[in-house]
């Protein structure tokens, strides 16, 4: 199914030396924006899914946001220790700041979502972390790992 490199002896996927494998891949897709949203976060150890949500109404911005956080409370849950990797600067710098920064009209439709957002917010709000989180450089290394495909 995967083509590894022959330099690459820690990942079953075509990864680029400059990408570390004991990591965790994220993204999100989103049919329209806003639209239905979904995010995962990708081993790029195993290649295997460590997490998908959704999909729920929302836009990609907050799909990329809530999948670092969702990995960042997954890994101290489970006392995982990885690099992120996410090809979203905006979602990088949201949670950095720890505020999502979505201009989403906030309605029935979407009120599912924004309490999400919210139990995120408390989660960054509330914990700290070290894990380094860094931003995925698609014109250098190809499309991230999670990448839905459906560009």
């Amino acid at each position: 199914m995967y083509n590894p490199p022959d330099y690459r002896h820690d990942t079953v996927l075509p990864l680029h030396p400059d990408v570390r494998a004991d990591a965790w891949a994220v993204d999100a897709a989103c049919s329209g924006n806003p639209g239905p949203m979904e995010y995962r976060g990708i081993d790029l150890a195993t290649g295997q899914q460590v997490f998908h949500f959704g999909p729920v109404h929302g836009t990609n911005n907050i799909g990329e946001f809530l999948a670092i956080v969702h990995a960042l409370a997954l890994m101290d849950r489970c006392g995982i220790s990885k690099t992120i990797y996410s090809d979203s600067y905006n979602a990088i710098l949201w949670v950095n700041k720890g505020k999502c920064k979505t201009t989403l009209e906030r309605t029935p439709k979407t009120e599912e979502l924004y309490n999400v957002i919210a139990r995120a917010e408390r989660w960054l709000a509330t914990h700290k972390y070290k894990t380094p989180i860094i931003k995925w450089e698609t014109q250098k290394w190809g499309e991230v790992p999670a990448d839905f495909g459906r560009k």
